[in-house]
């Protein structure tokens, strides 16, 4: 994995993570490693948020034999949906959900803290969340109100 300064956005770096998803090996490692946690913890859905959770949500839910759904920005599903507005580090977005939330990276907590907030507004109790990876220095983790978090590897001094 490695940074790309300001990709897509002016002052921004992007971690990608295309090197892992490319490693068969350390994809299933990560895959596993996030499994081996919540097998037997009676978690009945995975909640992938747009849009690299889609890629590490759905073989979690598969493995744990959970439901999985995506948690998506605004404009992407049909009919009717319920949305929560957050701020970002670079500005504002939503996400939308048609009816442990995971993700690859926490920086400053404001996509899963608005995937938090728009699962318990339907009735959902958010179990933990789960990130391939944390940058601390942003402090993310803070604004999660105590819910637990699962990360596999911290970066730190980016």
């Amino acid at each position: 994995m490695f940074f790309i300064l300001f990709f897509a956005t002016a002052g921004l770096m992007f971690l990608d993570i295309t090197t892992l998803l490319l490693d068969p090996k350390a994809f299933k490692d990560s895959i596993d490693l996030f499994v081996e946690r919540y097998k037997g913890k009676n978690i009945s859905v995975v909640a992938g948020i747009e849009a690299r959770g889609f890629i590490f949500g759905p073989p979690i839910a598969l493995a744990i034999g959970a439901k999985f759904v995506p948690l998506r920005k605004p404009k992407k599903l049909p009919g009717k949906v319920i949305s929560q507005e957050y701020i970002l580090e670079y500005g504002r977005d939503c996400l939308e959900m048609h009816v442990g939330a995971v993700d690859d990276l926490i920086a400053t907590g404001g996509t899963l803290c608005a995937a938090m907030d728009l699962l318990e507004r339907v009735g959902a109790e958010v179990v933990e969340c789960a990130c391939v990876i944390e940058l601390p220095e942003l402090k993310g983790r803070e604004r999660l109100n105590g819910k637990p978090l699962c990360v596999l590897v911290e970066y730190v001094d980016i």
